[in-house]
């Protein structure tokens, strides 16, 4: 494991020359939530109950807030363009030469460069979480913060692993970029980026519960504001961690399938 350290060591000293990029993205990734966060102020105060959707102000806010941190901590950025380069290029022979596993080690890239990002946002976000202070409401519970916790773990792995798999499409395909900004669209759609899924009719929520979308944003912040209480917490919890196992052993077979076409000549 060794040179798995070493890996998110080097990932680390790399990443921070990009220091100040994510700091001026983070800054930015803030303006369009500030917009959102006016927005759903103007609709609560244009409304005569104070609750839409089942959500207060403040609760709505919250959840925006909270999006925003878990993105922050586990949104996959340059990793899959990066994957895919490799193998159009055929920088992965270098891997396939050594006793590292290729996976792993992008996983091990993944996690310093969520370190740095982190590291580099967590002054402009705690700035501007401390700005809506007013409306951010506490985790429902202590139980509730440790299970959030743990599900942005998971999240961050079945981030990880739906885009390895389709980074992996370039075994196959000279150019995956279509494939990954519909997966964003429908992640960003699904996973309850743009508003919370339980706003939606219940035909369509449970339609949605069968894909991993909603387990890859909305479940974790559905965990901090208590709206999934008693067993339905430790069940959502143990879907997420099902939908991280078939994701990661989806990216292992596509992995060795893909090998088998893998070719490339040259010194």
């Amino acid at each position: 494991m060794g040179k798995y350290g070493y890996a998110i060591s080097l990932g680390i000293q790399s990443t921070l020359v990009y220091r100040v990029n994510f700091v001026v993205r983070a800054l930015f990734g803030l303006v369009p939530l500030l917009a959102l966060i006016l927005l759903w102020r103007a609709i609560h105060e244009g409304q005569a109950n104070p609750d839409i959707g089942g959500y207060s102000q403040s609760e709505v806010i919250t959840y925006y807030l909270i999006v925003n941190v878990v993105v922050a901590l586990t949104a996959v950025t340059e990793d899959d363009w990066q994957i895919a380069a490799d193998i159009r290029d055929g920088r992965i022979s270098q891997f396939l030469l050594k006793p590292i596993d290729y996976l792993r080690y992008r996983l091990c890239l993944f996690a310093a460069g969520r370190i740095v990002y982190t590291a580099a946002a967590v002054i402009p976000t705690a700035v501007f979480l401390w700005s809506q202070r007013e409306n951010l409401v506490a985790p429902a519970s202590g139980l509730h913060f440790g299970v959030f916790a743990a599900s942005v773990v998971l999240t961050g792995l079945l981030q990880f692993f739906v885009s390895f798999t389709m980074a992996l499409l370039a075994f196959w395909v000279l150019e995956v970029a279509t494939f990954i900004f519909i997966l964003f669209a429908f992640e960003y759609v699904a996973g309850g980026h743009l508003f919370p899924l339980d706003m939606l009719p219940s035909w369509l929520q449970a339609v949605l519960h069968l894909t991993p979308f909603p387990y890859m944003l909305y479940f974790p912040v559905s965990v901090y504001l208590g709206r999934v209480q008693g067993a339905l917490l430790w069940q959502g919890l143990l879907v997420q961690g099902c939908w991280v196992a078939a994701t990661y052993l989806l990216a292992r077979a596509v992995w060795s399938r893909g090998l088998r076409r893998y070719s490339a000549v040259g010194g």
